[in-house]
């Protein structure tokens, strides 16, 4: 379930919703200059990054989402031992008001 290199909006607020549960937290990472209205961002900074703990999940976001995908491998040679992951569409598709809470198991 958590394990593809490429996730929509809908699975990041679905996996953000699971996971928070099992204290895990997942951060939107900004590629670009570029926040999201609506919704917290950090920017990329491999060295601020490496503070989070081991068990968080970076998504990274550009404005198409295929830069992000093109550059996945690279972005886990800088942050090694951490879960990275790519949005699907980026910065474009992401839709403000698509953060209704998902249904839990």
């Amino acid at each position: 379930m958590f394990l593809d290199d490429e996730w929509t909006q809908e699975e990041f607020y679905e996996y953000k919703a699971k996971l928070s549960k099992k204290n895990i937290e997942i951060v939107l990472i900004d590629t670009i200059l570029k926040p999201i209205k609506g919704i917290k961002t950090t920017l990329y900074n491999p060295i601020e990054l490496l503070k989070y703990p081991k068990n968080t999940i970076f998504l990274f976001y550009c404005d198409t989402g295929k830069t992000t995908q093109n550059r996945l491998e690279f972005y886990k040679t800088k942050l090694k031992g951490y879960r990275c992951v790519s949005l699907r569409g980026g910065r474009g598709y992401f839709k403000p008001n698509l953060n209704k809470p998902f249904k839990q198991d």
